[in-house]
């Protein structure tokens, strides 16, 4: 994250129709990253959405629906900066880059890449059959 900057959470915790522990959250931070492409830094906000099913063991995790996340709690107590770390971590883009427009390698990018007209392989007409040959083994005797 940028320094100074803020990473807003919102958290709501509930029990289900089925009185599981549940945490519905959102989140939004400006970060900077380095772009792969051009290797500068890149300003962006990462945001997500996420539900979590609370669970104490392995058991709880494999009975969740799979619209829920487990998030181990132990001696029930939550840690919420972890929770927002691990989802921070989760939207991280594997490979930040910038817009190709917007980024400041775009002309060196533009000078590697072929002109379309010379990446086009020239399409020659035939006008002779290529089996025309063949035609003169033809025999005509049954």
């Amino acid at each position: 994250m940028q320094d100074g900057s803020e990473c807003h959470v919102k958290l709501s915790f509930y029990q289900d129709s089925e009185r599981r522990r549940v945490v519905s959250g959102e989140l939004s931070a400006p970060v900077t990253l380095e772009c792969q492409r051009c290797m500068t830094d890149m300003h962006t906000t990462l945001e997500s959405r996420f539900d979590l099913g609370l669970v104490i063991n392995d058991e709880q995790a494999q009975r969740l629906p799979k619209a829920l996340e487990p998030f181990l709690f132990e001696d029930f107590s939550a840690d919420l900066w972890a929770m927002v770390e691990d989802e921070l971590l989760l939207v991280l883009p594997p490979f930040p880059l910038h817009e190709r427009d917007e980024c400041p390698a775009k002309e060196d990018l533009e000078a590697l890449e072929p002109s379309k007209a010379a990446s086009e392989p020239e399409v020659k007409k035939r006008e002779d059959n290529p089996f025309s040959v063949l035609a003169g083994l033809k025999t005509t005797k049954h």
